[in-house]
């Protein structure tokens, strides 16, 4: 807990905080209440703490790890794969059965521990957002975590904010609620004074101060929750392309051990042992591990995008980054710093000195009295609460002695439609605001207009700052009109340093920028120049001046970099749907209330974790924790990234089944002249020993230098591209040294076509084909890392996980061909020395293969 001490309680709340008493019946939930200014006191605070614990809904109802591991065991494949061993126990072969019941548990397992971490690193991830809420305790402001509140505190609420237990309002400014979580209502409820507003809605406008009366489970979004509990996301667009993918090689699998079991019995094969044969063959060919790798493959993103101050809501968000093609930020806090000062004032009379910050006095008090934000002393320091710009006004009218609170008697807070706010203190109006929305309302002054031209050309956001004698009104229209300029305020918010560099390289990537901002033209057009932001035809348009038809504002906004000033939260929203409407993939950038509907219209909603609103976190999919430009570009990178992995291990998949369907393929088509160079126990070896961890490691293949030249790839993970290269290049590579060195070593061994070879002598061909396999999968492994450059290029140790996985597959073929009782299951022996030499062919030939077929691609792409 931090403890914000002010030099009086601000005048917003004076008088009408409220303290819990602490009876019997208050210790039960039915809050007495009574007057005092200083909220609760800290000791109190953390009684009521301790007696009703923190203020956190139940965690969701999870099953427990054995029902996981279960579900695991007993979905489609694992079921097939049940009942093949099951069968293959029931024809005496209880070798092949217990390799089934292997690979179905292994496999499961697999599958289990990735998803338990995956949902591991969720759990933590989400652990980031911030919660925290203002509360008033021993007469001081305070920014406490949510989980601290305790029945009888006094919460302070403005727009933006979630609403973080059930609250009885005491006081109540413009306020509207968003309670569509609770009742499915969109139009949002203004409640009065006395009302109670509940947690886990949103305040979208206005203002207000509440006292707890209840938290955690005993709030009503508790009992609503209770309800959820048991709700599943549905399967992602990602999740349903892969789904396709593993259903089509499934398919295939059948289709084949349809067709060997046919073949098998042509061949004068008994029935039973036929059948063993292509269910063997079905079971090596379905891809068990492959949504495994793919879930591990999107959490370890989405660690490195939280790593790097970019927060993914949602797995499947990091493969929709990857794919975007435009980008639309605002410019506050995201290409700036948000580090507001006041740089320049003019007064009617001219531009003031601000050394000698008395001159402006008079403008700066009442610009402070009609913003929240505040410096505050906190641990004996100044610091910043709220609105970096409001801080910025406070700030300057300490430095001008102007800027000691009074009592507030109205207030008629900021929204996007005014675009100003205002109160009423000591009988006068205080308004400031955009100087469009200010400036028709007051008196014509001289120079007005040009010292705003002026300040906008120099890149400085402009505030007008005016007032009036307060009559007795009970409407901001009826208030904010005869108004008298009092001069115009001009605050300077610096570019982040790498900016720049991020918005080239976004131009590299091919991905459009646009600013959309609520400044005015001239500011957002300096910002823009500054940052490089700008596109070459200058195009800078207002909100008002926006096609009425998303067809023509579509037309008008595909460019790079465009500029919209002067925009609304509704502009924003039918801006991505134009963008989208022409096919991009649109990520959108806001932190206010009035954000959410654009956020999700938006293939990628991208929220404010630092400044931005808690309606804007909810409605997000990523959210910068840094609130920096820079950031999203990160996120795009390590989602294209995540893209091409899934390609990698795709490849390094099917090309090994490549590899293990040749034998049987070569074995029909031979009449069964040619022996099986690989039995169905060394296939199911393969894939359960040998190619899991090399997959694993190139799932978390780093960002290569390619990632971000060209636009995003488009389209299926499993294109003409991925299987030319698989079926034509990597897998006939593979599958010609598994036969030749088969074949050879039974030809040395004295075997003609159409003879029996001897047990001892097929086992050592067999050993030579199975070592061939690996040692092509070896060579694959760092194939598979780029698509378009050979693996020379690459540094070696740009992968450490990838170096480990290939030395256990090393080791692990030792441990096949080597170890007495495995050889005497799987069937194949160690390797002679000319065996040894023939299936180390298989990496030159492997590599030499997908050199020659990189060098010839016409295609490029950055991967």
């Amino acid at each position: 807990m931090t403890t914000l001490t002010e030099p009086k309680v601000p005048p917003l709340w004076d008088g009408l905080l409220y303290v819990g008493d602490t009876s019997a019946r208050q210790r039960e939930g039915m809050l007495a209440m009574s007057p005092a200014r200083s909220g609760l006191t800290s000791a109190e605070a953390a009684r009521r703490l301790a007696e009703g614990g923190a203020n956190m809904l139940p965690a969701g109802r999870r099953a427990p790890a054995a029902v996981l591991l279960l579900r695991e065991m007993v979905h489609f494949f694992a079921l097939m794969l049940w009942m093949a061993a099951g069968l293959a126990l029931l024809a005496g072969m209880p070798q092949l059965a217990l390799a089934i019941v292997v690979v179905v548990v292994l496999n499961g397992a697999f599958a289990f521990v990735q998803e338990y971490r995956a949902d591991k690193a969720g759990q933590r991830l989400r652990e980031l957002i911030p919660a925290d809420v203002r509360v008033v305790r021993d007469g001081h402001r305070m920014m406490v975590n949510a989980a601290d509140l305790v029945v009888g505190d006094v919460v302070l609420l403005e727009a933006g904010d979630r609403i973080s237990a059930d609250l009885a309002l005491v006081e109540v400014h413009a306020l509207a609620v968003n309670e569509s979580m609770l009742t499915g209502e969109s139009v949002p409820l203004r409640p009065c004074e006395g009302a109670t507003v509940f947690a886990g809605t949103f305040v979208v406008e206005g203002e207000a101060v509440g006292v707890v009366t209840a938290t955690g489970t005993r709030t009503r979004l508790a009992g609503v929750a209770a309800l959820t509990h048991g709700t599943t996301r549905p399967p992602s667009p990602l999740a349903r392309q892969l789904g396709r993918v593993v259903q089509m090689v499934a398919a295939i699998a059948l289709g084949v051990g349809v067709v060997f079991f046919a073949l098998s019995l042509l061949l004068g094969m008994a029935p039973s042992t036929g059948f063993l044969f292509a269910l063997g063959v079905t079971v090596a060919l379905v891809p068990e591990g492959l949504l495994p790798t793919v879930t591990l493959s999107l959490a370890r993103s989405a660690q490195r995008m939280a790593a790097q101050k970019a927060l993914v809501r949602h797995l499947e968000a990091v493969e929709t980054l990857g794919s975007t093609t435009f980008i639309c930020t605002d410019k506050t806090g995201t290409l700036t710093r948000n580090e507001m000062a006041v740089v320049q004032v003019w007064a009617p009379g001219g531009v003031l000195d601000l050394a000698e910050p008395a001159s402006a006095a008079e403008i700066m008090r009442s610009a402070m009295l009609s913003s929240t934000g505040r410096l505050v002393r906190m641990n004996g320091h100044r610091k910043p609460v709220g609105d970096p710009m409001e801080v910025a006004l406070h700030a300057l009218a300490l430095r001008a002695g102007s800027g000691e609170d009074v009592a507030v008697t109205r207030r008629f807070p900021f929204d996007p439609v005014r675009r100003r706010s205002s109160v009423v203190a000591d009988g006068v109006l205080h308004v400031k605001g955009a100087p469009d929305s200010v400036l028709p309302l007051c008196a014509a002054v001289a120079g007005a207009e040009q010292a705003l031209e002026d300040m906008s050309r120099h890149g400085l956001r402009v505030l007008a700052v005016a007032r009036r004698t307060a009559p007795a009104v009970s409407t901001a229209a009826e208030a904010e009109r005869d108004l008298t300029l009092l001069g115009l305020v001009g605050l300077e918010d610096p570019p982040r340093e790498d900016v720049a560099e991020a918005i080239e390289k976004c131009r590299l990537a091919g991905i459009n920028l646009a600013m959309i901002t609520g400044d005015h033209p001239g500011t957002a057009r300096a910002i823009a120049e500054k940052v490089g932001l700008l596109g070459p035809e200058g195009l800078v348009v207002t909100g008002a001046e926006l096609p009425g038809t998303d067809d023509a504002l579509g037309a008008l906004l595909d460019r790079d970099g465009a500029v919209v000033a002067r925009a609304t939260p509704e502009d924003k929203l039918r801006i991505a749907r134009a963008l989208r409407g022409r096919g991009h993939v649109v990520a959108m950038t806001g932190d206010g209330v009035n954000d959410g509907p654009a956020l999700r219209e938006a293939d990628i909603g991208v929220a404010m974790g630092a400044s931005g609103t808690d309606v804007a976190r909810e409605a997000a999919d990523l959210i910068l924790l840094d609130d920096h430009f820079a950031t999203i570009v990160t996120a795009v990178e390590l989602g294209r990234a995540t893209y091409a992995n899934i390609r990698r291990f795709l490849t390094y998949h099917l090309t090994d089944n490549v590899a293990e369907l040749t034998p049987f393929v070569v074995w029909a088509l031979s009449g069964g002249t040619i022996p099986l160079a690989l039995t169905v126990l060394q296939v199911l070896a393969l894939d359960i020993g040998t190619d899991l961890l090399p997959a694993l490691a190139l799932g978390a293949e780093p960002p290569n230098p390619q990632t971000m030249h060209g636009p995003a790839r488009a389209g299926s993970l499993v294109d003409r591209r991925l299987l030319r290269r698989v079926f034509g290049v990597l897998g006939p590579a593979e599958a010609v040294v598994e036969m030749a060195g088969f074949v050879t070593v039974l030809m040395l061994g004295g075997w003609v076509f159409g003879a029996e070879p001897s047990p001892e002598l097929l086992a050592a061909a067999s050993g030579t084909a199975f070592a061939a396999v690996v040692l092509g999968q070896l060579a694959n492994a760092f194939a598979c890392r780029s698509e378009t450059r050979w693996a020379g290029h690459l540094r070696w140790t740009g992968n450490p996980l990838l170096l480990w996985a290939v030395a256990i597959e090393v080791v692990l073929l030792l441990i096949f061909l080597g170890l007495p009782p495995l050889t005497s299951l799987l069937g194949g022996s160690f390797p002679s020395p000319a065996g040894w030499a023939l299936a180390a062919l298989a990496v030159p030939a492997v590599v030499a293969a997908d050199t020659l077929h990189k060098a010839i691609q016409t295609r490029s792409g950055p991967r």
